[in-house]
C-alpha cells in the first residue's frame, strides 16, 4: 500500500519542481528583461534585419530580376572606374567631414562650458538649430547661397573686390560645399555631447593640475581629453556612420555632379538603382559600404572596451 501511493507522490514533486524551476526561470530579471525587450526586438527584426538580408538576396539578381547571377553585379562593379572614384569621395568625404565636426564641436563645447550658467542655456540653443532644421530644408538654403547666379557668397566676394567662385560645378569646391554643410548640419551634435561630458569632469582634477603648474593646454590634454576619449570615440563611430550613409544633402546640393565627382555610396546606389531602374546593381553598391563601417566599428569599440577595463 505504501509503495502505490508513494509512486503518485514522487511524481507529483518532480512536477512541482518541474514548475517550480519555470516560474523561478519566469520571475529572475534577466528573462523579465528579455520578455519585455520582444517588442523592440521584432520590431528592428522586421525594419533592419529583414531589408538587409533581402537586399543581400536582391543583389545577386539580375537588372530583371529573374535570374540568380551571385557575384556578379559586385565584380561588375569592382571593375568601374566610376565605382572607385565613389568610394574615394565617401572616404575623403567622411574623413574631413567627422574630423572638422569634432574639433569645431569640441571648441564650441569648451566655449559654452566657460560662460555663466545664464548665458549657457541661449548659446546651447542656439548652437542646437542647425541640428534640428530637417536635413533636406537646411540644405536648400545652402543651394541658394552657392548658386552661381545668385550666390550671396560670390556678391560679397566680388564685393571685396575677388572674382566669383562657381562652387557647385567645379569639382574642388563643389566638394568644399558638400563638406561644410555636413560640418554645419552635424557640429551641433558633437557641441552638445561633449558638453556633457566636459560637466561630468570633477573640477579637483583641474585644480590638482594647477596646483602642480600645468598650464591650459595641459589641462586639456592631460585631464580633459583622457576624461572624453570614450565619449568622443562613440561620437566619431555614430556621425561616420550616418556620414558615410549621406543622402540628403548631396542629393539637393549637388546631385552627385559635376562629373559625378560628389556622388556618395547611398547617391549612386540611388542614381544606379532608382533613377536608371537597376535595383539589383543599385543594391549591390549599397552593400559596399557594410564591411568598410564593420570594420571601423569592430576598432573603435575594441579600443573603448580596452580603456573601460584599464579604468
Amino acid at each position: 500500500m505504501s509503495q502505490q501511493t508513494g509512486v503518485p507522490w514522487r511524481r507529483r514533486q518532480r512536477t512541482f519542481g518541474r514548475h517550480s524551476g519555470l516560474l523561478d526561470w519566469f520571475s529572475s530579471r534577466s528573462t523579465v528583461g528579455v520578455l519585455m525587450c520582444l517588442p523592440v526586438i521584432l520590431i528592428i527584426g522586421i525594419l533592419v534585419v529583414y531589408p538587409f538580408v533581402f537586399s543581400i538576396y536582391l543583389s545577386m539578381l539580375n537588372k530583371p530580376e529573374t535570374e540568380f547571377v551571385g557575384l556578379g553585379n559586385y565584380v561588375f562593379l569592382w571593375g568601374r572606374e566610376t565605382f572607385w572614384m565613389v568610394v574615394r569621395q565617401s572616404l575623403i568625404f567622411t574623413f574631413f567631414a567627422v574630423l572638422f565636426k569634432v574639433l569645431i564641436g569640441l571648441a564650441v563645447a569648451h566655449i559654452i562650458h566657460h560662460l555663466p550658467d545664464r548665458g549657457q542655456r541661449l548659446w546651447r540653443g542656439l548652437a542646437l538649430i542647425p541640428w534640428v532644421i530637417p536635413p533636406a530644408l537646411g540644405t536648400l538654403g545652402w543651394w541658394w547661397l552657392f548658386e552661381p547666379r545668385y550666390s550671396a557668397f560670390n556678391w560679397l566676394l566680388q564685393g571685396m573686390g575677388f572674382e566669383a567662385i562657381a562652387w557647385l560645378s567645379d569639382v574642388f569646391w563643389a566638394r568644399f560645399a558638400v563638406v561644410t554643410v555636413n560640418v554645419w548640419y552635424g557640429a551641433p551634435f558633437f557641441m552638445i555631447m561633449y558638453l556633457a561630458a566636459l560637466k561630468t569632469i570633477p573640477a579637483e582634477l583641474y585644480d590638482a593640475a594647477k596646483v602642480d603648474g600645468a598650464s591650459p593646454w595641459q589641462q586639456f590634454i592631460y585631464v580633459t581629453l583622457p576624461m572624453m576619449r570614450n565619449i568622443i570615440a562613440i561620437t566619431i563611430l555614430f556621425s561616420t556612420i550616418v556620414t558615410f550613409a549621406n543622402f540628403d544633402i548631396v542629393r539637393v546640393l549637388t546631385q552627385g555632379g559635376p562629373r559625378n565627382s560628389t556622388h556618395l555610396f547611398a547617391t549612386y546606389a540611388f542614381r544606379v538603382g532608382i533613377e536608371t531602374g537597376d535595383v539589383p546593381l543599385g543594391a549591390a553598391v549599397s552593400l559596399f559600404m557594410f564591411p568598410i563601417l564593420a570594420v571601423l566599428a569592430y576598432f573603435i569599440l575594441r579600443n573603448v572596451r580596452d580603456r573601460s577595463e584599464r579604468v
